[in-house]
């Protein structure tokens, strides 16, 4: 029995190290950093055209309205939370299908949203970053919480 035993547990302490199908990975805030080289991101901070998201800017009710802010990043297609501090949230934005999953970063920075989306696997997102930060603009807008 111990040798069944013996042999079992470098098996059990294998799979619980394994990370296969698990997306509980720790991430750094990453809403401040640029995009890599692949066209996989889209950001507010990038000043490159194909990374580059245009500003998102508050009026004063989108800058009082921080905690509605983070349900309508709540609300986008597939997303949970992943992290929430103080003026930042990190939603984990899961595709139907494949179950990838891209990370859509929020940032309070006075009367701007820093707003940053990118995929955590693969080469191309073929525009779904995008589309998502475009998304999550027109429901900012939609709650009258964005300047003209």
């Amino acid at each position: 029995m111990t040798k069944s035993l013996l042999l079992l547990l470098p098996s059990l302490m294998l799979a619980g190290c394994s990370n296969a199908g698990n997306e509980a990975l720790v991430f750094s805030d990453r809403s401040l950093e640029p995009c890599g080289e692949k066209p996989n991101c889209v950001s507010t901070i990038e000043t490159r055209p194909d990374f580059n998201l245009s500003v998102f800017r508050l009026n004063r009710q989108g800058q009082n309205n921080w905690e509605a802010i983070q349900h309508i990043a709540l609300s986008l297609p597939g997303a949970s939370l992943g992290e929430q501090r103080e003026h930042y949230i990190r939603v984990e934005c899961r595709s139907k299908i494949f179950g990838f999953v891209d990370d859509f970063e929020v940032r309070l920075n006075g009367e701007e949203l820093i707003v940053r989306s990118e995929s955590r696997t693969g080469y191309s997102d073929f525009g779904v970053n995008r589309e998502r930060a475009d998304l999550f603009r027109t429901r900012l807008a939609d709650a009258k919480y964005l300047k003209n």
